[in-house]
């Protein structure tokens, strides 16, 4: 939809195909969703899948330059090994994420607080491989022994990974990228006596499409269900 269109003229445009079921409501069919302007159709379809994680991913490249970079991607794969991955766009162009990942097989997944979302969400920007985006928002690296990729001093939980494995999806050119946790950094009131990490009581944020950064409430923790 382009940005002076009215979304009148637009739903008009496109002529959804689908019944609307009611009358407050909007359906979408495939033709409608490839009837959109690129930019908006990205941030329709980046809204669906609900609240995500959002996350700092700190690498280092081979002359000790340090990336920093914005996912919102990163998911559970498995607790025994601990395993996380996320999503990586194709090659296209080039990826200081991944290439920094390639040279020594650490990165670190930093949680993003109140305090540094503005300065988190600065870190999309496309800066020369040459500039930290560490300098470039004035986050601060933090290094740790024997571990080879900075985390954010300021985040509230942070870990460290080395990568295992990356699986090609082909049906759009993006990779996920599994990485085993090896390092774990919290405070020590968020964290229960049965292993819960309370996410609320640590001020991490969800995200929401590309631009959206909310923070949380817990509702309810409830029993293991049981049939």
């Amino acid at each position: 939809m382009a940005s002076k269109e009215s979304m009148q003229t637009f739903l008009g445009r496109i002529s959804l195909s689908v019944m609307q079921e009611n009358p407050n409501k909007l359906s979408f069919d495939t033709s409608a969703l490839m009837a959109m302007e690129q930019r908006y159709r990205a941030n329709f379809i980046n809204s669906l899948s609900g609240f995500k994680a959002i996350q700092l991913i700190g690498t280092q490249d081979s002359e000790g330059r340090s990336n920093l970079a914005i996912f919102n991607s990163v998911v559970h794969l498995g607790a025994n090994p601990a395993l996380l991955g996320f999503i990586l766009r194709p090659d296209s162009v080039e990826r200081h994420t991944w290439s920094n990942i390639q040279n020594n097989g650490h990165y670190t997944l930093n949680h993003i607080d109140e305090s540094i979302y503005r300065q988190a969400h600065q870190c999309a920007a496309k800066y020369p491989k040459a500039q930290s985006e560490f300098e470039a928002t004035g986050l601060q690296p933090l290094f740790r022994p024997d571990f080879l990729a900075p985390f954010v001093a300021e985040s509230p939980i942070q870990l460290g990974l080395v990568f295992r494995d990356r699986l090609p999806i082909a049906i759009n050119g993006t990779s996920l990228i599994i990485g085993e946790i090896v390092q774990v950094h919290c405070a020590k009131d968020c964290l229960a006596p049965d292993g819960y990490v309370n996410l609320e009581k640590a001020g991490s944020l969800a995200g929401s499409a590309l631009d959206g950064y909310h923070k949380t409430r817990l509702l309810e923790r409830l029993p293991y269900a049981r049939a």
